[in-house]
């Protein structure tokens, strides 16, 4: 291991006639003689830990299974629970602090807090690219300060899609000024699936989608459409396809909603269970060493719940958002196949951060939560649960119930440090490369920080000290190709993670963890994977221990000082 210092025809014509943003040339590679992988990197976003059928979940994700059934599982891979770190980390291969976000994209004085990728960092993109990859992103960016209108009305006409600006963020944070090539997607985070907001092409502000738009089929087949470009170069490619699915709002198509219609209509409980039992048939858990947390106020009955039905059609849509992601992906892979290209592509799939507890109905409309569709509809958010999701005029989620269904086994969910909050499903798949055993499950402790050691193994390429005269900041990732070649690789042995205060550190196969502002939990994962039983009594000398590792990696790595305090 090496440490290192659905289709939619207008889409595809309006990208196929954009002019991508080219910022320096790449080393040319005479054509048939780079065999280096191409490189399809695929994130989730707010998907939970055993939301994929490979991961013991009801949804049907034929597609994402056969990559794992003809690939490798990773079992102990973190996040840094919540969608704007993860990504930063995963993007830059540092942890997210060192890249200048550690909360959300609100820029502040302190370092570790500028709310976008910061100067002293190089991106996955920028060191491909050097090292002559082609480089294409798809999705959702929001790794970058987020620009508002100072009136809040103006705000809400602008999330409305009643006026128009033609800036998200400022413009050098781009991700086609951070190293890629083609970008299609949105620089914010919470989009309408149906109309998202800060939708752009390039450099350029989509005004207008088609009456047909579904956001998730939009990026994959964007996706589809950039493969059989870039397929065309010399080159190999590197393409970050990052779904905004199925994070909230729950928004879905019908069809896809009917398939799940009956399926939660016995609860959370019961198909928590149902899940468990499916990852420890899969093999993906030790029942003796995981065994099945306490579920979420396990003692509310299901049957006596006044709100199960819209409980139930809840966790139907967001089954359907998966479903749908799926699908899109299949045309992906099979756009890879048809090129001729699907044998040197390694695809790796994760999620950003566990399942979503938010109930974002309580939040209403403001900052990027549009009031009303383009054509003045008003958008309901059921505090109440008096309106069904699923359609453009309603903004909900599943709630922290589903969430700690999606999270099965473990506890707590997005943006706690608890395993149910920052432990990820991650596939990879590469049919010439990978030399693991089809179908086989790794127990490497792994980090999205990691994809950065991993492609410098695999492009042949150089981590920079300096980049466009800033001194870059030492990766801390380390490769995961001793796992894809069929190799026992332990992984990190110490990993660190805060976000608003809630904060682990893991050593070895001890993890010390808080909530915000909380006490000091010890668990020992193998022998209490779902963090069940408290031992920070027993071993007094271990937390103590713990955590002054944690307080000497969070002023290095600048959690502190913390904004405000």
């Amino acid at each position: 291991m090496n440490k290192i210092n659905r289709p939619h025809l207008s889409i595809v014509t309006i990208i196929a006639l954009s002019i991508s943003v080219n910022l320096f040339a790449p080393p040319t590679y005479a054509q048939g003689q780079d065999t280096r992988p191409n490189i399809l990197l695929i994130l989730a976003d707010d998907l939970g830990y055993s939301d994929l059928g490979c991961y013991g979940s009801e949804i049907e994700t034929p597609n994402i299974d056969k990559l794992a059934k003809n690939g490798l599982r990773f079992s102990q891979f973190y996040n840094t629970s919540r969608c704007c770190p993860s990504r930063a980390a995963l993007l830059t291969g540092v942890y997210n602090h060192d890249a200048g976000i550690g909360e959300m994209t609100t820029k502040r004085a302190e370092p570790g807090y500028q709310g976008h990728i910061t100067e002293n960092t190089v991106t996955l993109a920028e060191v491909l690219k050097q090292a002559g990859y082609q480089t294409a992103m798809v999705g959702k960016w929001h790794v970058s300060n987020t620009i508002e209108q100072k009136d809040s009305e103006e705000q809400l006409k602008w999330l409305n899609h009643q006026v128009h600006y033609p800036l998200f963020s400022p413009i050098e944070q781009y991700p086609t000024r951070r190293g890629f090539d083609k970008f299609y997607g949105t620089i914010w985070g919470v989009v309408d699936y149906f109309d998202p907001f800060s939708l752009v092409n390039g450099e350029e502000a989509v005004q207008e989608v088609p009456s047909n738009y579904y956001h998730t089929d939009a990026l994959n087949d964007t996706a589809a459409h950039y493969i059989k470009s870039l397929v065309q170069g010399d080159q190999p490619f590197f393409l970050y396809l990052a779904h905004n699915a199925p994070h909230w709002p729950l928004q879905a198509l019908p069809e896809d909603i009917a398939k799940y219609e009956k399926t939660y209509q016995v609860g959370w409980y019961a198909i928590r269970k149902q899940r468990y039992e499916r990852m420890v048939a899969l093999g993906l858990i030790d029942p003796k060493q995981t065994p099945l947390s306490q579920a979420l106020k396990a003692d509310e009955n299901w049957e006596s719940n006044p709100s199960k039905a819209w409980d139930a059609h809840a966790m139907a849509v967001h089954a359907a958002m998966v479903d749908r992601m799926d699908q899109g992906i299949g045309r992906v892979i099979k756009a890879l196949e048809e090129s001729g290209a699907l044998a040197n592509t390694l695809i790796l799939f994760l999620s950003d951060n566990g399942a979503s507890p938010e109930n974002c109905a309580a939040f209403g409309p403001g900052f990027d939560r549009p009031g009303e569709t383009r054509d003045g509809k008003p958008i309901s958010y059921p505090v109440n649960k008096d309106v069904l999701p699923g359609p453009q005029t309603t903004y909900a989620s599943i709630g922290a119930k589903w969430a700690n269904v999606a999270n099965t086994p473990y506890r707590e969910a997005k943006a706690q440090s608890y395993e149910g909050g920052v432990r990820t499903p991650l596939i990879a798949y590469w049919p010439e490369g990978l030399k693991a055993p089809k179908g086989s499950i790794s127990k490497q402790v792994g980090h999205v920080m990691d994809f950065m050691a991993t492609f410098i193994d695999l492009a042949a390429a150089k981590y920079p000290t300096t980049y466009k005269g800033h001194e870059i900041v030492a990766a801390e990732g380390l490769s995961l190709v001793p796992s894809l070649q069929g190799q026992s690789a332990v992984g990190h042995q110490e990993l660190f993670n805060e976000h608003y205060n809630a904060k682990y550190v893991r050593q070895g196969d001890w993890k010390l963890v808080a909530k915000p502002n909380g006490q000091w939990h010890l668990y020992h994962l193998v022998e209490d994977g779902s963090e069940n039983h408290d031992l920070a009594a027993t071993y007094p000398d271990k937390v103590k221990e713990l955590e002054t590792k944690w307080n000497i990696w969070a002023k290095a790595h600048h959690v502190y000082p913390k904004p405000g305090k």
